[in-house]
């Protein structure tokens, strides 16, 4: 059933054609709760813009939800319409350049970042008690981190993307974020199968960590000396004498000819408008040769099987989710690359390995949002986040 959009938007986290209500089964275990959908997510009857109003007008109305908007409605949530995506996912920004910037409501005066900009918007605000958003190279953990919400990188293949805007298919994953761990862990019960997590190893990957400011060091020292009460700690650089820029370098040549081969034809076709940000990562994706692509994919390969090795099936991570806190609205574009490499070496290690990973909500001494996050073997996605909101809990 379709009900009138009630929800007044004090954060501009909604789209303008996503302001509708479509209430879920009257039984379920996630009645009374209400989510909104980043605008990748097919919702019947309603259009899909993935961040773009070209995108809008040339593609058409939906004739059914996608997997992940169908499941929670039949779980009893209501879904409180569509919001804010950057433009095709392609940044982890915030800033849609037609539909401008949410409003970080943890920190105002900083960005939310990107792509699932609305989705932690319209959480952090608590104008919905959990968003699903998307994560390809850190659009969740991000602004999951930024905003101080929880959020979740899925096991890669874990959650179904029937009915998403792709980006990157070899590393996209649908996921949701919210504000308080008792509804992140509900949702995850809902969504996620049964896992289980015995771990007898703690691992910092110091070569995440030394990407991070020096305010993120001491949560992340917190974090990993109470898993080190019960686990064995180690201290490992997970990419070791290759280093994490290699590393972020395969992510982005293997995800950007990728996402030529699903969107290149449209873009040539229709020549839509896009951020110069934005602009660029297409341009740089169109150059991408087959060649370069499928060395990319080698070396991903190799990756994977290396950092599942590490972990084994005993053993968890602990990550900074970002490389800094949010950065200013006004940040100008050299400290806003600077940040997003070193965010990106730290966020292209679960994505490389396809593995799952939890961001907890943390603040610095001065009180801003920081997100630390597990990283945890394949499968344990809902294990993780059980042992996630244990670990908050104690240290908070």
């Amino acid at each position: 059933m379709t009900t009138d959009f009630s929800i007044q938007d004090s954060v501009n986290a909604w789209v303008p054609h996503g302001r509708f209500v479509i209430e879920g089964a009257s039984h379920g275990p996630l009645s009374g709760l209400r989510f909104a959908a980043k605008d990748l997510f097919d919702v019947a009857g309603h259009p899909t813009g993935a961040g773009n109003p070209v995108w809008l007008d040339t593609h058409a109305l939906p004739t059914r939800h996608s997997a992940l908007v169908e499941r929670l409605l039949a779980a009893g949530a209501t879904l409180a319409g569509k919001v804010i995506t950057d433009e095709l996912a392609y940044s982890i920004h915030g800033d849609n350049a037609h539909y401008g910037m949410p409003i970080n409501s943890a920190a105002p005066d900083r960005i939310p970042g990107g792509s699932s900009s609305g989705s932690v918007a319209a959480v952090a605000a608590g104008l919905v008690d959990f968003a699903l958003g998307t994560d390809t190279g850190g659009s969740t953990r991000v602004p999951g981190s930024y905003c101080g919400v929880w959020g979740l990188r899925p096991t890669h293949g874990l959650l179904p993307v029937d009915g998403l805007v792709p980006l990157h298919p070899a590393y996209d994953t649908p996921t949701w974020l919210a504000r308080d761990a008792r509804t992140f862990l509900r949702v995850g019960e809902t969504l996620l199968p049964p896992s289980s997590l015995s771990p007898q190893r703690a691992l910092a990957l110091s070569d995440t960590w030394s990407l991070a400011e020096e305010r993120f060091q001491p949560l992340l020292k917190n974090v990993f000396a109470l898993l080190s009460r019960s686990l064995r700690g180690e201290s490992v650089a997970v990419a070791g004498e290759e280093g994490l820029d290699a590393w972020r370098r395969i992510y982005v040549t293997s995800g950007a000819f990728e996402g030529w081969q699903a969107h290149g034809e449209w873009i040539s076709t229709h020549e839509p408008r896009f951020a110069p940000a934005i602009a660029s990562r297409w341009t740089h994706a169109a150059s991408v040769t087959a060649v370069q692509a499928d060395e990319a994919v080698a070396q991903r390969s190799r990756i994977r099987l290396h950092v599942r090795d590490l972990l084994g099936n005993d053993a968890v991570a602990v990550v900074p989710s970002a490389a800094s806190v949010a950065p200013l609205r006004s940040a100008g574009g050299a400290e806003i690359d600077d940040i997003r490499m070193r965010t990106l070496r730290i966020c292209c290690v679960a994505g490389l390995a396809g593995l799952p990973q939890v961001t907890m909500p943390f603040r610095t001494r001065e009180g801003l949002p920081a997100g630390v996050s597990l990283i945890g073997p394949a499968g344990s996605d809902l294990a993780l986040i059980r042992l996630a909101v244990a670990l908050h809990a104690a240290l908070a």
